[in-house]
């Protein structure tokens, strides 16, 4: 409704109300730099938020449903301990598969702290059992009591207090990436608010005269109104496609390894900061109106 009422007077008011505003000067292009840089930020915060909300449920996705059993025994023992674990895991309701991690798939767990050269069958490293959860899920603390009988060297870690910091985490970075996008919309109505007050200021005789012809208040802010906004749409929707440029040139986190390195839009996500343009219309519309009444009445 907003967007339609915007837009609607827009395109349905008196261009001739237009020779009102200066179509040039300071005001200008303030107004469309400060849409411009705004809504260019407001890509990379909306790409922010996105990608953080992806982090988190692929972070909640990969560990959610698979836990690890940690078997710390005698070297002597640890084959016969992980045969163990391996029987009781397969005789457990809610375990969908377990399987042990080989030398090599420990030393490539290693690798990133220890180096690719870590001695992985000389060193007294715990056997690490990946398995994996049924979609009914298992009952830990009945596993756990079971593995204390039977495996005593053997430890269950379900991921929880992985899983929580990380998915609070990534929560934090998304409400962080919707506030940087709230405070440059209230920015980027202050700056337009002061480029109207400041055309206004500049037209003071031009609006006098208009006064003394019969022009009504509503009439000549209309346009400054319809100007500002026009003026506001057009920068913003050029900040907004040098944001998805530069969104687009950004590596992959496929490629790069990191999470600022994935900071991109998927699929219908790319629709998203074509909105912006709209929404810094729809401030700027709303911004303007209220500066030029307040504007007029004090020049009364």
């Amino acid at each position: 409704m907003i967007v339609k009422t915007v837009f609607t007077r827009l395109l349905g008011g008196d261009r001739q109300s237009d020779r009102v505003v200066p179509p040039s000067g300071h005001t200008a292009w303030l107004t469309s730099f400060t849409a411009g840089a705004m809504t260019f930020l407001a890509v990379f915060a909306l790409a922010l938020s996105l990608a953080a909300g992806r982090m988190a449920e692929r972070w909640s996705e990969a560990l959610a449903r698979t836990a690890t059993v940690r078997i710390s025994a005698p070297p002597e023992q640890l084959d016969l301990q992980t045969r163990v674990v391996l029987d009781v895991l397969a005789t457990t309701p809610g375990v969908e598969n377990a399987r042990a991690l080989s030398d090599e798939e420990q030393r490539k767990l290693l690798e990133p702290w220890f180096g690719p050269d870590l001695p992985v069958e000389a060193l007294p490293i715990p056997r690490l059992i990946e398995l994996t959860e049924a979609t009914d899920g298992y009952d830990a603390e009945g596993l756990r009591q079971r593995l204390a009988a039977e495996a005593p060297g053997a430890v269950l870690d379900d991921h929880t207090r992985w899983r929580r910091p990380l998915a609070s985490a990534a929560g934090r970075l998304r409400l962080l990436g919707i506030m940087s996008i709230v405070l440059i919309g209230g920015a980027t109505a202050a700056m337009i608010t002061l480029a109207a007050n400041a055309a206004l200021a500049a037209n003071a005789q031009v609006i006098e005269v208009l006064r003394l012809v019969g022009a009504r208040d509503s009439y000549i802010a209309r346009a400054f109104v319809r100007r500002f906004t026009i003026r506001a749409f057009g920068g913003a929707m050029a900040g907004a496609v040098a944001g998805m440029l530069c969104v687009l040139l950004l590596p992959s986190a496929e490629a790069a390894g990191g999470f600022l390195t994935g900071l991109g839009f998927t699929g219908f996500g790319w629709l998203l900061p074509l909105a912006l343009p709209v929404i810094a219309a729809i401030v700027a519309f709303f911004a303007t109106r209220r500066a030029a009444l307040k504007k007029l009445r004090g020049l009364t």
